[in-house]
C-alpha cells in the first residue's frame, strides 16, 4: 500500500460528501492509504487571497506546516478538492518565489508556534496520483462492472490544470487525463471541448446572470454531445452545476436535466460497489436512473461489440429444403461456414 498525507478540505464533509464516501470505497482496490493531517483548517477557498494576502496565505500555509511536521519518508500531501489543491500548491510556490511574502507568512505562523519552509511538502492532486502512481493498468484490473454504454462528458474545471508549476499537463486547455481514466472504467467518453472552462465559482451569488450563463454553456454543450452525465473532480464545480440547473433553466427557459457526478463515484460503481454506497442519487439531478439504465444495457452492448453470436441460434424455416452444411471449424464465425 502506498501512503500519502491527506488534506480533505471543508467541502468533503458537506457538499462533497459523495466524493468522500466514494473515495473511501476505491482506496483499497487502488492500493492507497490516506493519512489525514491533524487539526487542519479551511484553505480559504477562492476569494480570501484577493482580499488580504498575508492572512490568507498564512491560513493556507498553516496546513503545509502541519503536514511538514507529520510527513514520513517524504510523503506528499494529497488534496482531492481542486480549490484546496490550487491554494496549497500556490502558497508553497509563492512563498518560495517571494521572500517578503515568505517572511510575513512565517511571522504570522510563529504566533501559533509553527514555521514552514517552502518546498518542504510536495502538494499533489488526487487524479494525478491515481494516474501517475497507481496507473491505469491497476485501475482496469479493479473493474468488475465496466461502464459500457455510459456516455460521459469529462469536466476538469479551471483550477486543476493551471497554473501547472510542475509541468504535469501537456495541454492546459484540453488535457486528456480524466478522459483516459474514464475510458479505463469502460465508459464512452465524448470529446468535450469545455472541459477546463470555469463553472462560475461564486458568481451565482455575486452576479447571477453571468454565473448561470456559464453553467448553461457547460450543460448545453454536454447535452448537445449526447452525454448522459458530466463527471468532475471538483466539489465546487459539482455543486455549482448541479444545484443551479433549476435557476438556470428558469432564466433561459430551458429544460436541462444533466446529472453531475464525481469521478470516484463512477470508479466505485465500476469496481463493483453499490451506487448508493458511493453517493449516487444524492445529486439534485439524480444520476441513479441514468446509471442503472447504462449498466443494464452493458452486457448486450459488450456482446455486440465483441461480435458474439446470440445465445440461441434461430430455428430454420420448416418450409425450407434441407441443405448440407460443412462442420464449423474452431474460431470460424457462422457467416464463414460454407453451405
Amino acid at each position: 500500500m502506498s501512503s500519502y498525507l491527506y488534506y480533505p478540505g471543508c467541502s468533503m464533509e458537506g457538499s462533497g460528501r459523495s466524493y468522500r464516501e466514494s473515495l473511501d470505497g476505491v482506496l483499497g482496490p487502488l492500493g492507497i492509504t490516506l493519512e489525514e493531517i491533524d487539526d487542519w483548517n479551511c484553505c480559504g477557498a477562492t476569494e480570501y487571497v484577493s482580499l488580504s494576502t498575508t492572512p490568507a496565505y498564512a491560513m493556507i500555509a498553516r496546513n503545509l506546516a502541519i503536514a511538514a511536521g507529520e510527513k514520513k519518508d517524504g510523503q506528499p500531501l494529497v488534496a482531492a478538492c481542486s480549490a484546496c489543491y490550487l491554494n496549497l500548491a500556490k502558497a508553497d510556490h509563492y512563498m518560495a518565489e517571494q521572500p517578503a511574502l515568505n517572511a510575513r507568512v512565517n511571522d504570522a505562523l510563529g504566533a501559533g508556534g509553527l514555521h514552514y519552509d517552502p518546498g518542504s511538502v510536495k502538494v499533489r492532486n488526487l487524479l494525478e496520483v491515481i494516474l501517475n502512481d497507481v496507473g491505469l493498468d491497476k485501475v482496469r484490473a479493479a473493474v468488475k462492472k465496466p461502464l459500457t454504454g455510459l456516455k460521459v462528458a469529462p469536466y476538469l474545471g479551471c483550477m486543476v490544470p493551471r497554473p501547472d508549476v510542475d509541468g504535469l499537463y501537456a495541454d492546459h486547455d484540453q488535457p486528456n487525463d480524466l478522459d483516459r481514466l474514464l475510458r479505463a472504467l469502460g465508459a464512452d467518453v465524448v470529446d468535450y471541448p469545455l472541459k477546463t472552462e470555469c463553472c462560475g465559482g461564486h458568481m451565482n451569488q455575486i452576479a447571477p446572470k453571468v454565473g448561470l450563463e456559464l453553467v448553461r454553456r457547460l450543460v448545453s454543450e454536454a447535452t448537445r454531445l449526447d452525454a448522459a452525465m458530466m463527471v468532475t473532480v471538483c466539489p465546487m464545480c459539482q455543486i455549482n452545476i448541479d444545484a443551479y440547473q433549476g435557476e438556470m433553466n428558469g432564466m433561459f427557459h430551458t429544460k436541462y436535466k444533466m446529472p453531475i457526478v464525481f469521478f470516484t463515484q463512477l470508479m466505485g460503481v465500476a469496481f463493483g460497489l453499490e451506487p448508493k454506497k458511493v453517493g449516487i442519487g444524492r445529486e439534485y439531478t439524480n444520476a441513479g436512473k441514468t446509471l442503472a439504465k447504462a449498466l443494464k444495457a452493458a452486457p448486450e452492448l459488450a456482446l455486440a461489440a465483441a461480435g458474439a453470436a446470440p445465445a440461441h441460434k434461430p430455428r430454420p424455416d420448416k418450409r425450407a429444403l434441407p441443405m448440407p452444411r460443412m462442420p464449423q471449424q474452431p474460431g470460424m464465425a457462422d457467416s464463414e461456414v460454407q453451405e
